[in-house]
């Protein structure tokens, strides 16, 4: 059965759409902040409120990896007073492209490598560690992006003092929000009989490290093409050691490879997880660092044979007013 499905695999799509960047707006004294991908954006949304003119320069349903910014993000840029990035290698060119563009006494704030200590850095088969990049996505992690959170919260204090209460008043509010939604996450969490996970995209070690998850592997491997037929004989050869009831692909990057897989083993193919594509259009409740969290852990959860009531009681809510520019 393994080597039949390896035999016609369509490629991984990890392309995605353009959009552009409305830029900062004329005349407003205001910080300029520039982010990278959606849940970062918003993350730093919640901590600045209305105290900061915040642009969003990756598309949402873009593959952040592989983003080229546009000519135009160049003039956003050097406008911009600080740029939030995630970096450990997630938006490489982005970061290139600020590099060369920002102006005198703007800054590059790198969330990631301020969150974690390189002893604590995780690889897998999209990250290896022969390549030298580590897993990126930490913001999949509650307790990771809350500090994220602290990190855009002192900075912005002392980049503009006259805010730092606004500023310590949000983070405390989302420091609650993280708490409540680790809570239900673990309460969720211990109804699934089995906490194992294969999706298309190692965006999870974070996560699994925290919450007791088995990482069994990944589709999209770290060159970004197929993988090869080897690799999917010893995930099918998992999947049916291990039993798991669903795998995961992405609603914005489809998997066929994986929807072959599940038809091979069986096993239920859930292709609507997404790593920094909020749910919702910008002004929903759910287009959040929060709704996204939730609505992949839920679907983690019931594809499981878990319980997510919990998870489900959580009110989707901003700290603050969330007025970000989310590039489409």
């Amino acid at each position: 059965m393994a080597l039949a499905v390896v035999v016609g695999l369509l490629g991984v799509s990890c392309g995605g759409a353009g959009g552009g960047q409305a830029g900062f707006a004329e005349g407003d004294n205001r910080v300029k902040v520039a982010t990278t991908v959606a849940p970062i954006t918003s993350i730093v949304a919640g901590i600045v409120g209305d105290r900061a003119d915040v642009q969003g320069i990756v598309p949402e349903g873009t593959d952040s990896h592989t983003f080229e910014p546009r000519p135009s993000v160049a003039e956003l840029l050097s406008e911009a007073d600080v740029v939030y990035l995630n970096g450990l290698g997630l938006e490489e060119p982005t970061r290139a492209l600020a590099e060369e563009n920002l102006r005198a006494g703007a800054e590059i704030v790198e969330l990631g490598a301020q969150t974690i200590s390189p002893e604590r850095y995780l690889y897998d088969d999209s990250f290896p560690e022969e390549e030298g990049e580590p897993n990126p996505h930490l913001w999949t992690d509650p307790t990771l992006a809350r500090r994220y959170a602290e990190i855009v919260k002192d900075e912005m204090s002392g980049r503009d003092p006259g805010n730092a209460d606004h500023y310590a008043a949000n983070y405390a509010a989302f420091d609650e929000l993280v708490d409540e939604l680790d809570a239900a996450m673990r309460a969720s969490f211990a109804t699934i009989p089995q906490r194992e996970l294969l999706t298309y995209h190692d965006a999870y070690a974070y996560f699994a490290d925290t919450y007791d998850w088995d990482i069994i592997g990944a589709i999209q491997v770290s060159d970004f093409e197929d993988p090869t037929p080897a690799e999917v004989v010893k995930l099918i050869d998992q999947i049916e050691e291990r039993g798991v009831p669903a795998i995961f692909g992405s609603e914005v990057f489809p998997s066929p490879v994986l929807e072959q897989i599940g038809r091979e083993t069986g096993v239920r193919y859930v292709d609507e997880l997404r790593d920094d594509d909020l749910p919702g259009d910008p002004g929903d409740p759910e287009h959040s660092w929060l709704g996204l969290m939730r609505f992949n852990y839920i679907t983690m959860t019931e594809a499981l044979g878990g319980d997510a009531s919990a998870l489900e009681a959580v009110e989707l809510r901003t700290v603050a007013p969330d007025t970000a520019r989310y590039p489409q």
